[in-house]
């Protein structure tokens, strides 16, 4: 069966788009933004505690977006494409855009009550 748009493909978006809905994986992403690092890294980074970091990579890694790469006992993370770092970088920009859109707005209306 033949559709516009493919259920699937559209399915699978909605799951990296819940993924990336979490501020603290989102923070994990910005802070990969320079580089592997280690889970105690972001962990200290962050002010989060290991055990919380471990789980949200592993959620992060389950979607294809962080990698580990072991060394000794050491696991480092790293982004898998440097794109997810431009996606993020386009909400934040919009969401800016949008905030200061509403902040004109709010201005103008106060202006217009205290008149």
């Amino acid at each position: 069966m033949s559709h516009k748009y493919d259920l699937e493909l559209y399915r699978l978006k909605a799951e990296i788009s819940k993924t990336l809905a979490d501020p603290k994986r989102l923070m994990i992403i910005s802070e990969l933004r320079s580089g592997e690092k280690q889970v105690g890294e972001l962990a200290q980074a962050l002010e989060t505690p290991q055990a919380v970091i471990s789980r949200h990579l592993a959620t992060l890694r389950s979607r294809g977006i962080v990698v580990p790469r072991r060394e000794g006992t050491a696991v480092f993370y790293s982004l898998t494409d440097v794109r997810i770092i431009e996606a993020c970088d386009l909400v934040h920009d919009l969401l800016i855009n949008h905030l200061n859109e509403n902040k004109v707005m709010a201005s103008n209306l106060l202006n217009y009550i205290s008149k």
